[in-house]
C-alpha cells in the first residue's frame, strides 16, 4: 500500500512539474517572457515615492484615512550609530521592520515606524582627534550617507519623526530627565574607581583597555583611580525589573534569562560581627548554615574599616595603593589580601575573627564585607591558601551520606548542602536547610542578624570624562554644593572650542569660559559639571521622543505617550539583550514613577514596560576560505569555482576549507550591501535576507541563492503582464458554487496561502515560510491547464492580485510595478490596498479522496462527494457502484463487513469469495 501511495505521489509531482513547465513555456511563447529590469523599476518607484512625500501627499493616503481611528502599531528597529556605512546586519534588521510596517498599514493599523541616530559616543570623538574635524560635522556627514544607503534598500521610515541624540533639541530633554531623576532621588554622586591613563591624563572606558591592561592609544599601563561619578539608582527597581520579566511573554526566553542572571537575586542572611571599638561589621551570606565555620572576615578596599586601618597600618595602606597601580592580572590580584590587625567577635560563640582587606570583595554588593568560610567556599579556600590565613579549614557541614569526621575534606572545600557536625554546637545533626532557619531565628532573637535579600545588579555609573556626549546639567557651588541647572536654561550646550586632544582629562574642564558660571541658587561664582552622560542614557528613552519629536515644552506629551507606547515590536541584535534593554526598562519605570506618563502605557496595568514584543535577529555570517595547509584566510580573488560550482585555490588547485563566520575585514568575508543591491536589486536582496533563515537565527550569506529570488520576481512580473488591466475594484463577491473545478482549487489554494502568510507576518514572523507559500501559489497559478485563457476569470484575477499584494511588503518596488500593470497604470499605490482577507468558505472542498482497501490491501482511490463522509452505508454503496468497485467489489464476492477509518477517508472491505 505504501509503495503504491508513494508511486502515486511521485506521479502527481511529476505531472505538476510538467504542467508548470508547459505553462511557463506557453506564457513565454505568448507574451515574450521579458526579464525584469530591477534597477529601472527601483529607480522609478523611489522617485515616485519621494515626489509624493515632497508634495506632502502619500501614495498610501487612503490607508492613512482608514487608520485615523484604527488601532496603533509601533514598529521600532534599534537606531544605529552613524558610522557612515550600513552593513548586512543593518540591512537585515531594517528589511524586517520595513516589511512589518508595510504589512500592518495594509491591515489598516495606524503604524508608527520611526528612525533616528545614536549619534554621541567615543568613535566620533576619536575620529575628530585623528582627522582634525569637528565631531558634529563628522556625524552629520555620516548620517547623510547612511540615509542614502537606507533609501537603497527601499525602506519607508517616518522621517518626520527623526531624532539625533547629539542635537541640542534632543539632549535638552535628556538633561531634563536627568534633573527629574535627581530631584526624585534616583540620580546621585559618589566616589568610584575608573581606568586612568597616566600618559594621556584621561579616563578610559573598559573597551579602551587591552587584555594586557594597557591604554589603546598611549600604550601606558592603566591605573585605577577614584573619582566622583554620577549614578542612576537602578537598584531601587531591582525587584520590579526581575519580577516583570515574567510578564514579557513575547520576549525570547534566553534574553529574559540573561537579564535574570544580571540582576541575580540572592536570598540570605545578614549577621552582625561586633568590634572592640566602633561600629560593628554587617556581613551578608547565602549560607547561614556555615556561620560556625567562619575563620576570617574579608572587607573591600573601599570599606570604612579598611580606610581607617590604612591610616595607621602601613601594610594595609601599601596594599590599597597597589590596587591603584595597574588593571592587569585581576584574577591573581583578587587572591591577595592583607590583615588589618583588627578582630571582630563571632555573633554566637564570641571567638575572635581576624579582619582582612581584599579586592575580591566588591564594595557595592551586599555590605562590602563577606564571612570567610574556607572549608565550604572555593574562593575563600584559595584566598586562605595564598595568604596563609588559617592553619586548618574548619568544616561544619558534611554530606548526608558521610560519617562524622573531617578526613574526607582535607584537600578541597565541600560546597554542597548536607548535615551539620558537632562544630556547629546546638545545631549539630540538623540538615543545612533546617539549620539555616534555626540559626537565623536565633540571630533575630539575639539581635545579631536577620533574613535579607541582595542583588548582583549595581547602580548605573553614567559619568564619562569625554567631550562628545550630553553634558551633565549640574552646577557645583562652594556654598550650595551641587545644584541642578534651571530647566528654563536647558540645554546646556557643548562648547564648540573645547580642545580635543585625547589627553588631560575631560575636554570640557579645559574650556574655562564654559566651565565658570553663576550658581542659580545663591548667585555666587560656581562651576559646571565637566562630565558627559553615558550614551546608554540617550538610547534608553529615544523611543519615547519618537511619539512627539517636535515638542518644545516637554520630552513628550503624556497623552501621546499613552496612545503610542509601549512599542509593539522592537527589533535588534541580541548583543543588546542586557544593558540597553535593562536601562530602557529602568528609564520607563522611573519616568512612570515620577509621573511623566500614566498607567495606560504599561501592559499589564501598573507594570511599565517599554517593549511588548522583542525580536532579536541573528547575525549575518559570510563565507570564508582558508588554505588547508597554512590556515591563512584567503581573499576572494584567490579562489575560483569549477564548472560544477566547487571552489578551488587558484594557485594550487586544492580545495580550500570553507566555513561561515562573522563578517570581518581580516577574514575577507564581508559583503557590501551597495554592491549586492547594484548587482541583484534591492527587492531580491530583501527577499533573500528574509528567506534565507528565520530572523532569530544566524544568516549564512550566499550571493548565488539570490538568483532564485530574481527568478521568482520575474515570474510574478510576467504573470502581471499577462493579466494587465484585470483589476476590478467593483468585482462581485466570489461564489464557489459558480466556479469550475480548476477555479475552486485555485480559490482554495489562494485562501490557504492568505491564511498562512498572514499568520507568518503577524504572529511568528516566519518570513521564510511566507515567501515559500507565495512561491507555491505562483507555481500553482502558472501550472493551471488553461493559463492563457483564464485571465478573464475573476478567481484568477483575485489570486494574482492577492499574490502581488502579499509579496509587496517584502519586495516593494516590484510589487508596485506589478500592481500598476494589473490596474492598467492606475495612480493608486499597492500599499493603499487592504490586505487580502481569508474566506473560510473558500477552503471547503466538495469532494475528498477515499482510499479503498480490500482485505487490508489498497486497491483504488475514489473521488467522493464530501457529504458522504461519515455516512457509513451510503458511502459504501457509492464506492461499490464506482468503476473501482465494479472491479474489486463485484458480485462474485461476499462482503463480510466494512471498516471505516478517519470517518470514511479510508474504507477497508473484508470480503470472501461467494460459495459455489
Amino acid at each position: 500500500m505504501r509503495r503504491t501511495l508513494l508511486w502515486r505521489t511521485l506521479q502527481s509531482v511529476s505531472l505538476r512539474r510538467q504542467q508548470f513547465t508547459t505553462s511557463t513555456q506557453r506564457l513565454s511563447q505568448a507574451h515574450d517572457n521579458i526579464p525584469l529590469d530591477f534597477k529601472s523599476v527601483e529607480e522609478k518607484w523611489t522617485k515616485r515615492w519621494s515626489a509624493a512625500k515632497l508634495k506632502g501627499a502619500s501614495l498610501t493616503s487612503n490607508v492613512s484615512d482608514r487608520s485615523r481611528n484604527a488601532n496603533k502599531y509601533y514598529i521600532l528597529s534599534m537606531f544605529p550609530y552613524p558610522s557612515g556605512m550600513l552593513h548586512m546586519g543593518h540591512v537585515r534588521v531594517y528589511t524586517i521592520s520595513d516589511t512589518l510596517a508595510r504589512f500592518r498599514r495594509m491591515l489598516g493599523y495606524e503604524v508608527i515606524h520611526p528612525m533616528g541616530w545614536d549619534a554621541f559616543g567615543l568613535p566620533a570623538e576619536n575620529a575628530a582627534i585623528e582627522r582634525g574635524v569637528s565631531p558634529a560635522d563628522w556625524t552629520r556627514n555620516n548620517i547623510a550617507t547612511m540615509k542614502e544607503q537606507m533609501a537603497m534598500i527601499l525602506t519607508d521610515f517616518d522621517w518626520d519623526r527623526e531624532v539625533t541624540t547629539c542635537d541640542p533639541a534632543y539632549y535638552k530633554w535628556t538633561q531634563r530627565i536627568f534633573i527629574d531623576l535627581y530631584n526624585a532621588g534616583l540620580a546621585y554622586r559618589k566616589n568610584a574607581t575608573v581606568n586612568w591613563d597616566p600618559v594621556d591624563q584621561t579616563v578610559l572606558a573598559n573597551e579602551q583597555v587591552d587584555h594586557e591592561g594597557r591604554s589603546w592609544r598611549s600604550g601606558a599601563v592603566v591605573e585605577k583611580k577614584k573619582l566622583k561619578q554620577w549614578f542612576f539608582k537602578i537598584t531601587d527597581f531591582a525587584e520590579e525589573l526581575l519580577e516583570d520579566l515574567a510578564k514579557l511573554d513575547r520576549w525570547p526566553e534566553r534574553v529574559k534569562q540573561m537579564q535574570r542572571h544580571w540582576i541575580s537575586k540572592s536570598r540570605g542572611a545578614e549577621f552582625i560581627f561586633p568590634l572592640a571599638q566602633g561600629q560593628p561589621i554587617s556581613v551578608f551570606t547565602s549560607r547561614p548554615d556555615t556561620i560556625y565555620g567562619v575563620q576570617y572576615i574579608a572587607i573591600s578596599p573601599e570599606h570604612h574599616i579598611a580606610i581607617e586601618s590604612a591610616k595607621s597600618n602601613p601594610d594595609v595602606a601599601a596594599y590599597i595603593n597597589s590596587l591603584d597601580v595597574t588593571a592587569k592580572d585581576h584574577e591573581d590580584r583578587d587572591k591577595l589580601g592583607v590583615f588589618t590587625g583588627a578582630y571582630a567577635k563571632h555573633p554566637f560563640n564570641h571567638s575572635d575573627i581576624p579582619i582582612w582587606v581584599s579586592s575580591y570583595v566588591v564594595s557595592d554588593y551586599g555590605t562590602g564585607a563577606v564571612m570567610g568560610v574556607p572549608a565550604h567556599d572555593e574562593r575563600d579556600w584559595a584566598f586562605c591558601q595564598r595568604n596563609h590565613v588559617v592553619d586548618k579549614p574548619k568544616f561544619v557541614v558534611r554530606p548526608m551520606q558521610t560519617n562524622d569526621g573531617e578526613g574526607t575534606f582535607e584537600n578541597a572545600p565541600y560546597t554542597g548542602l548536607g548535615q551539620l557536625n558537632e562544630a556547629s554546637g546546638e545545631f549539630h545533626g540538623m540538615t543545612s536547610n533546617d539549620a539555616m532557619h534555626a540559626i537565623v531565628n536565633k540571630a533575630v532573637k539575639e539581635s545579631v542578624g536577620n533574613w535579607t535579600t541582595k542583588y548582583r545588579l549595581r547602580d548605573w555609573l553614567l559619568s564619562r570624562q569625554r567631550y562628545w556626549g550630553a553634558p551633565i546639567p549640574m552646577i557645583h557651588c562652594p556654598e550650595c554644593d551641587v545644584v541642578p541647572v534651571p530647566v528654563q536654561d536647558l540645554p546646556v550646550k557643548l562648547p564648540k572650542n573645547a580642545p580635543l586632544t585625547g589627553k588631560g582629562g575631560s575636554p570640557l574642564s579645559q574650556d574655562q569660559e564654559w566651565v565658570n558660571c553663576t550658581c542659580p541658587k545663591c548667585g555666587g561664582p560656581a562651576k559646571r559639571d565637566t562630565d558627559t552622560m553615558d550614551t546608554f542614557v540617550d538610547s534608553s528613552w529615544y523611543y519615547m521622543r519618537y511619539v512627539d519629536p517636535h515638542n518644545r515644552n516637554e520630552p513628550f506629551d503624556a497623552d501621546k505617550a499613552s496612545h503610542y507606547l509601549p512599542v509593539d515590536i522592537y527589533i535588534g541584535g541580541v548583543e543588546h539583550a542586557i544593558l540597553h534593554l535593562l536601562y530602557a526598562r529602568f528609564l520607563t519605570k522611573s519616568l512612570h514613577k515620577i509621573g511623566l506618563f500614566d498607567d495606560s502605557l504599561s501592559p499589564p496595568k501598573g507594570h511599565a514596560e517599554p517593549f511588548t514584543t522583542l525580536l532579536t535577529q541573528g547575525m549575518v555570517h559570510g563565507m570564508t576560505f582558508k588554505d588547508p595547509v597554512t590556515q591563512r584566510f584567503l581573499k576572494p580573488e584567490e579562489v575560483e569555482k569549477t564548472p560544477s560550482g566547487e571552489p578551488i585555490i587558484k594557485a594550487t588547485g586544492e580545495s580550500p576549507l570553507v566555513s561561515f563566520e562573522k563578517m570581518s575585514k581580516s577574514k575577507y568575508n564581508g559583503v557590501d550591501p551597495k554592491t549586492t543591491i547594484r548587482t541583484h536589486g534591492a527587492d531580491a536582496t530583501r527577499l533573500h535576507i528574509l528567506y534565507k533563515a528565520p530572523p532569530s537565527e544566524v544568516l549564512e550569506w550566499e550571493d548565488d541563492s539570490i538568483i532564485g529570488m530574481r527568478r521568482w520576481l520575474n515570474r510574478v512580473y510576467n504573470l502581471a503582464r499577462h493579466a494587465e488591466g484585470t483589476f476590478n475594484p467593483t468585482s462581485p463577491k466570489l461564489e464557489t458554487a459558480q466556479m469550475t473545478k480548476e477555479e475552486k482549487d485555485l480559490y482554495r489554494f489562494t485562501n490557504l496561502t492568505i491564511q498562512s502568510v498572514t499568520k507568518s507576518l503577524s504572529q511568528d514572523f516566519g518570513f521564510n515560510t511566507a515567501i515559500a507559500d507565495l512561491i507555491k501559489l505562483t507555481n500553482h497559478i502558472m501550472a493551471l491547464p488553461e493559463l492563457l485563457n483564464i485571465a478573464s476569470s475573476p478567481v484568477y484575477a483575485h489570486s494574482l492580485q492577492s499574490l502581488v499584494t502579499m509579496m509587496a511588503p517584502m519586495a516593494p518596488s516590484v510589487g508596485e510595478e506589478c500592481w500598476e500593470l494589473l490596474t492598467k497604470h492606475g495612480s493608486t499605490s499597492i500599499f493603499a490596498q487592504t490586505w487580502p482577507t481569508f474566506d473560510e468558505n473558500g477552503i471547503r472542498v466538495d469532494e475528498f479522496n477515499c482510499t479503498v482497501q480490500v482485505n487490508g490491501k489498497m486497491r483504488f482511490i475514489q473521488q467522493t462527494p464530501i457529504e458522504l463522509l461519515e455516512k457509513g452505508q451510503e458511502l459504501e454503496q457509492y464506492l461499490k457502484s464506482s468503476a473501482g468497485g465494479a472491479k474489486w467489489l463485484h458480485d462474485g464476492q461476499n462482503i463480510v463487513k466494512a471498516i471505516h477509518v478517519q470517518g470514511g477517508k479510508v474504507v477497508n472491505f473484508i470480503v470472501k469469495p461467494k460459495s459455489k
